[in-house]
């Protein structure tokens, strides 16, 4: 699934139910639904926060070989994940991506000169036993 979002934080619960909404019908264990949804939600609130100039942002979405795997692209102006600065202990913000690089199998973040940024995300699924997801996947 791919869809184009306006930028505004309303955005944020829609992509959020409409993916934890799939990943539920296929099985998906709560605890990894749980996972996804929270670093999507770090990653849309971070491009709502700091990108631009651009008024909307895409989300994608997909199911392979047991894997969820996240694409959220800006056209602002991207970003180093390694210049980022660490929140002081006690920050009430800051903490989005120690939050994705600790809940994602694996994380990457791809600039493109002047036509934003990338932030994939992949997480190994695991389903509830005699899920449609373990058999769909498994063909």
């Amino acid at each position: 699934m791919a869809l184009r979002l306006p930028r505004d934080a309303a955005s944020v619960p829609l992509i959020r139910q409409m993916l934890d909404g799939t990943l539920r019908s296929l099985g998906v264990e709560p605890q990894v639904r749980d996972d996804i949804e929270l670093m999507l939600t770090e990653a849309c609130s971070n491009v709502i926060k700091h990108a631009g100039p651009s008024d909307d942002y895409t989300v994608s979405a997909s199911v392979h070989d047991h894997l969820c795997v996240i694409k959220v692209v800006d056209n602002g102006d991207g970003f180093d994940p390694r210049n980022v600065a660490e929140p002081e202990p006690g920050s009430e913000h800051g903490r989005g991506l120690q939050i994705m690089r600790a809940l994602a199998d694996d994380i990457r973040f791809t600039n493109r000169q002047e036509h934003g940024s990338v932030v994939c995300l992949e997480k190994r699924l695991r389903y509830a036993p005699g899920a449609a997801g373990q058999h769909l996947m498994a063909t």
